[in-house]
């Protein structure tokens, strides 16, 4: 049995990760399970799957979800409190495999510590791998941990590369990578009306269940932005050889093109139990729990290029990957302000795009070679984004 730990267990992944390793409990043992502040959920979880540890970031929480468990079923957990705790469970040397799956920023340090660990990472944290780029992938080869990609199109991707493929590696055999995106709710709204998006327009996505910050990201298609430089460092290859495409159905996940015409695609009903499934199983295959794709149903499928005037933070990413250095970790923190903001309605949604630009035109590009100027400069990133949330906000 393989033990499990997974950073961000109340999350969309988290709950899915749980469904299926419930599956499959010959094979999976859970070591560890983390929350910020979600304790009603992480309660339940706790019954089902009696994790060793419990890491609910929150003091306040933890103190509460510790006295919950006196004289419970599951009273002999151990909980820990505070974020250098996730890392502590990230590390642990019953943890074999580490779901990282905590939203944002947030997740960088305990996904970093796995790898450096040499742990098996199941990145479901595409903002980590964007803040620190090479320097996580270099923490991978350096310690030899297995690194798995879990965004339904990053895995996509990576079940489409040639046998014995290895993320990181460059490969000569494939020309380019065909990154499918749904294009979001507002793919046909007239431009003049995107101003005028509320927030619970913007987290209704067509076809996927994700939250709220993750949501608002396909809406603006950023999600698809920080998932093309993810691409670039996972599977070593250029910006100019990621081709987004709009794909609505969200049944074919991404492409491969090969250097001799042909081109793989990996299909499957929008559940993210097949990504999760498939690298826990890993070389193998197992049963996920999703229901097979019914391709009569499905019965047409659509593709067109993004438009960069809808969808300015793409163009943002893009240049972002281009300059390099700092400015992936300034997009990503610059974001996050942003989306906050118009969630708690202190900005207009197509004030997103302005405010990471605007913050990303007041820093110089320089080398990005350590954790301390990752941390530097989004920190720093962020107090600017705020500062021009600020200025735009009504109140």
């Amino acid at each position: 049995m393989k033990g499990i730990c997974i950073l961000g267990a109340t999350g969309s992944i988290g709950v899915s990760t749980l469904d299926v390793v419930g599956r499959h409990p010959d094979l999976y043992k859970v070591v560890a399970l983390t929350a910020n502040t979600n304790i009603a959920d992480l309660y339940q979880q706790c019954l089902q799957h009696h994790p060793a540890y419990v890491v609910v970031v929150n003091a306040a929480k933890a103190e509460e979800f510790k006295a919950q468990l006196v004289n419970s079923p599951i009273a002999d957990i151990t909980v820990l409190t505070g974020s250098d705790a996730l890392t502590e469970v990230a590390t642990l040397d019953a943890v074999d495999s580490v779901m990282a799956a905590i939203v944002g920023a947030a997740g960088l340090l305990p996904s970093l510590a796995a790898a450096k660990a040499g742990k098996t990472v199941l990145l479901a944290n595409k903002e980590a791998l964007v803040m620190s780029g090479d320097l996580f992938m270099q923490a991978v080869t350096d310690s030899g941990a297995e690194l798995l990609p879990i965004d339904s199109e990053h895995n996509a991707i990576f079940q489409c590369m040639p046998a014995g493929y290895k993320t990181g590696d460059a490969n000569k055999q494939v020309r380019r990578i065909l990154l499918t995106a749904s294009g979001g709710p507002f793919r046909q709204m007239p431009l003049e009306q995107l101003p005028n998006v509320t927030p619970a327009q913007a987290v209704a996505h067509p076809n996927w269940d994700m939250g709220k910050k993750i949501s608002v990201d396909s809406a603006t298609m950023m999600n698809k932005g920080l998932e093309m430089i993810e691409a670039c460092l996972l599977f070593n290859m250029e910006p100019e050889q990621i081709q987004i495409v709009i794909h609505p159905q969200s049944v074919i996940h991404s492409m491969v093109d090969y250097v001799d015409g042909t081109v793989l695609a990996q299909m499957g009903n929008p559940d993210m139990r097949i990504p999760i499934a498939h690298s826990l199983a890993w070389p193998e295959r197992f049963d996920s729990g999703a229901e097979p794709l019914n391709i009569f149903k499905v019965a047409r499928m659509d593709f067109e290029e993004p438009n960069f005037e809808r969808f300015p933070c793409l163009r943002l990413a893009y240049q972002a990957i281009h300059a390099g250095g700092i400015m992936p970790t300034v997009l990503n923190a610059a974001n996050e302000i942003a989306v906050e903001a118009f969630l708690n309605e202190q900005v207009r949604f197509t004030d997103i795009p302005v405010i990471i630009e605007k913050c990303m035109d007041t820093f110089t590009v320089k080398p990005a070679d350590t954790l301390e100027i990752i941390l530097d400069i989004d920190n720093q990133a962020r107090q600017i984004a705020q500062q021009l949330v600020n200025q735009l906000s009504p109140s």
